[in-house]
């Protein structure tokens, strides 16, 4: 991450909470207490009105904030319950971008919001994960080879444990019984087939595109079986 992403991050950051610790935001991007302050100090000099309060950590002025965006608290009640489910569902990379995207819909978020956000999180619990539920990394490549229509090679373990290479044409994800699973048409037994995500091994975006399968439709797909 370049010095000047880091600096745009570390403002959303700043904006998606009243107060944010340092050491908040030394964990986040990886680097130390000492770098953090100097990302501050640039920031400030750069006319961004960061207070700080000793033993508390750094805050903007109120009324700083990115202007184009809004929303109603039951917008944004809408927003932690999903945060929530993403948290505990079964892919680290959808993790990963949601909370990339839900600390830049925080920033907007006026300082009355934000007070009843962070309640909130605090008392919804949409569900227990199993221990034993599926954890996999491939949701974010897939979900782009989807929409560019790429075809995908795949090192797959089957249920019977016997590792197979695939190539695939990606139309469709779903989950279900905490997994996920991708449906995508395979050019090795010329049908539609579904892999969990968690068995995928290896996984190979290419720069083939496949034609589109119009008569493809996930609804009736699963009303058919």
């Amino acid at each position: 991450m370049s010095r000047l992403t880091r600096l745009t991050a570390i403002l959303t950051q700043l904006q998606a909470k009243r107060v944010v610790k340092a050491r908040e935001i030394a964990d986040r991007f990886g680097v130390s207490l000492r770098t953090v302050y100097r990302d501050i100090k640039t920031l400030q000099e750069a006319g961004v009105p960061i207070g700080a309060q000793e033993g508390v950590g750094y805050f903007l002025v109120e009324g700083y904030r990115l202007p184009p965006v809004s929303f109603t608290e039951e917008e944004a009640n809408a927003v932690v319950l999903v945060d929530q489910w993403v948290q505990q569902q079964g892919d680290q990379s959808l993790r990963r971008d949601y909370q990339s995207a839900i600390f830049k819909v925080k920033a907007v978020l006026g300082t009355t919001q934000k007070e009843k956000i962070a309640v909130l999180e605090q008392r919804i619990t949409p569900s227990v994960p199993r221990e034993n539920q599926a954890s996999s990394y491939w949701l974010a490549d897939l979900q782009k080879a989807i929409t560019a229509r790429l075809v995908i090679e795949l090192t797959y373990v089957a249920a019977s444990e016997q590792l197979t290479q695939r190539r695939v044409e990606p139309l469709a994800l779903s989950f279900t019984e905490q997994a996920w699973y991708l449906l995508a048409f395979c050019q090795l037994r010329e049908d539609i087939r579904e892999f969990r995500l968690d068995r995928i091994q290896q996984l190979k975006t290419t720069e083939m595109i496949f034609a589109p399968h119009e008569d493809f439709v996930l609804k009736d797909y699963y009303h058919a079986r």
